[in-house]
């Protein structure tokens, strides 16, 4: 699509020549620990990754067999904002509980 601008007496092409690629995203996950109780991994699957308490449970419990548990992908910024929480929200309750993102 071309615009006639008046001013220079030019056409000024309106669209741009690149296509824009949609952004990566990245795999939430939690770790299992021997000290981070099931109790908290369930609060912060529900509060940090807006989970029902059903998910929460099957995620945490995931988490505790398995040793990993996936919560979620999100935009690179959005999965760094959430992992920062997390390990905010853990150290304030003295718990190690590791996080960690991982592209797509």
């Amino acid at each position: 699509m071309s615009i006639f601008e008046p001013d220079t007496q030019e056409t000024v092409k309106s669209e741009p020549d690149e296509k824009v690629d949609e952004p990566s995203f990245y795999k939430v996950l939690l770790h299992n620990d021997d000290y981070t109780t099931m109790e908290f991994v369930v609060e912060i699957l529900k509060h940090v990754f807006h989970k029902s308490t059903e998910q929460a449970t099957q995620i945490m419990l995931n988490v505790h067999q398995n040793g990993i548990g996936y919560c979620g992908s999100f935009p690179y910024e959005v999965a760094e904002t959430k992992v920062d929480t997390v390990h905010t929200l853990a150290k304030q309750r003295g718990f190690p509980l590791k996080c960690t993102m991982e592209r797509e």
